[in-house]
């Protein structure tokens, strides 16, 4: 088995910070995105991964090679940005004679019980009740939770259960199929090949696709959905610090992350912040904010803020939203 994991967006709706940092490495409560992926696919077994890149590709490929250097890895160069279907497809020579393959997007986190998944006899969507399913690919299901229609950000939904970015697909061939069919005819949506509408294809062509929903999804896109997250992450257990060092004259409000080797003085940290390594704050309030490896913060109040790697803030009181290598001086 087999997982494939597109990770070639550009990330546009997330820069600064995406300039010089790929999406999928951005951390929430300590753990680049992609990790909580490949974490929950190696606990459902899977030990072989295509990952479909482009955009900053080769930190994402450092990434994963340094952190897992024991699972199987095939990186496949996305060279054209054309849709969900279409990077799934730069990497079917990858996956072709595969018996059962899984697509994992790059951008969310999601809880669910897999262990469903797993033993559906079927092939599964993730799937999630929206409250504006115009903005997503949506799934219509009859009474047995069994897909008879997809579409891709329909303009009158008929369904409000959107598709979250997971899936388990049995009939490989067919996916294949349904793939070439809308690649090599030039079949496009809005001027992309997007996944739904290979799926699509092959519920027509009689698969059988049970919609299975998820307990919790987190579509790490925007600024404000990855605070979201990193604040609901921390609350749970395992992810904040429980035991820090003494900084000079600080306080910290729990829940917290604090990284390796950071120097905290005459500051108050949190609630919900989420600190890097080798991170410098000096005179400070921050509160429900992610802190970048190697940033240096003084005198400074941020709230709602994501400050990316060695970026240097002193004396500013604001919301940031801050690429890495980046210095900012308001005294």
């Amino acid at each position: 088995m087999k997982a494939i994991i597109p990770v070639a967006g550009a990330g546009t709706n997330l820069r600064p910070l995406t300039y010089t940092h790929p999406k999928p490495l951005i951390p929430v409560a300590g753990k680049p995105i992609i990790s909580f992926i490949i974490d929950q696919l190696l606990e459902l077994g899977v030990q072989d991964f295509i990952f479909v890149i482009g955009y900053l590709g080769e930190k994402i490929r450092n990434y994963v090679e340094e952190t897992y250097p024991t699972i199987h890895q095939e990186y496949v160069l996305q060279e054209s940005r054309e849709g969900s279907g279409h990077a799934i497809w730069t990497a079917i020579e990858q996956f072709q004679h595969e018996d059962e393959v899984f697509i994992f997007f790059g951008d969310t986190i999601i809880d669910a019980d897999f262990s469903k998944v797993m033993n559906s006899p079927h092939s599964c969507i993730g799937v999630q009740a929206v409250d504006e399913p115009g903005k997503f690919g949506v799934v219509e299901c009859d009474e047995y939770r069994q897909v008879k229609r997809l579409i891709e950000k329909p303009k009158i939904p008929k369904s409000n259960m959107a598709m979250v970015g997971f899936y388990k697909i049995q009939e490989v061939p067919l996916l294949v199929e349904a793939l070439n069919h809308l690649v090599l005819n030039d079949i496009r949506s809005d001027n992309e090949f997007p996944l739904t509408d290979a799926l699509m294809y092959m519920v027509e062509k009689g698969a059988k696709i049970t919609a299975v929903p998820v307990d919790s999804w987190y579509d790490c896109g925007k600024s404000e959905i990855l605070i979201e997250t990193n604040t609901t992450l921390l609350q749970r257990e395992g992810y904040a610090s429980i035991e820090l060092p003494t900084y000079e004259n600080t306080v910290f409000i729990h829940p917290i992350r604090v990284g390796k080797d950071c120097n905290i003085k005459n500051s108050v940290i949190g609630p919900h912040v989420t600190i890097g390594d080798n991170a410098s704050i000096s005179s400070a309030i921050i509160r429900e904010s992610i802190i970048g490896d190697y940033a240096s913060i003084k005198e400074a109040v941020l709230r709602n803020s994501i400050i990316g790697n060695d970026t240097s803030i002193t004396g500013f009181r604001q919301s940031l939203n801050i690429g890495d290598n980046t210095e900012i001086d308001f005294s």
